[in-house]
């Protein structure tokens, strides 16, 4: 790997061509911590180390733990929310079914030269379903 280093300001560069072990290192840093490859080498360079609280091991440890578990809820529930999102689709077919009913209901009473029934409870419950 090659490595060119250029100042802020001005025309003079560095060169600097890394061994394969090194750059191995880099990318595997790189990998673990989830940055680029130029954050690592920048870091490395200004010396921008921070020591860890605790035990890095350990937290590491207990994180993946939590990963686990995060994991096992995750497939516990998605059938739940798969289930509940096919109810809210039949929910809405639903809604526009009665919508067409009311309508025809509506049209049917008119007709017939009876009052027709205004229910806004209805009405706002079928708006509900049908967003």
């Amino acid at each position: 790997m090659k490595l060119i280093i250029k100042p802020e300001k001005g025309f003079g560069k560095i060169k600097v061509e890394l061994e394969e072990e090194l750059e191995r290192e880099i990318k595997r840093l790189s990998e673990r911590y989830g940055v680029s490859v130029e954050r690592v080498i920048e870091v490395a360079l200004k010396g921008e180390f921070r020591e860890p609280l605790g035990e890095l091991e350990e937290l590491e440890e207990k994180a993946g733990e939590l990963e686990k578990k995060t994991w096992k809820l995750e497939m516990e529930y998605s059938p739940l929310r798969f289930k509940a999102y096919g109810l809210s689709e039949d929910n809405r077919i639903l809604a526009g079914e009665l919508t067409s009913l009311l309508a025809e209901n509506s049209q049917l009473r008119r007709f017939l030269g009876l009052k027709p029934e205004i229910n806004p409870e209805l009405r706002r419950l079928i708006s509900y379903y049908r967003k």
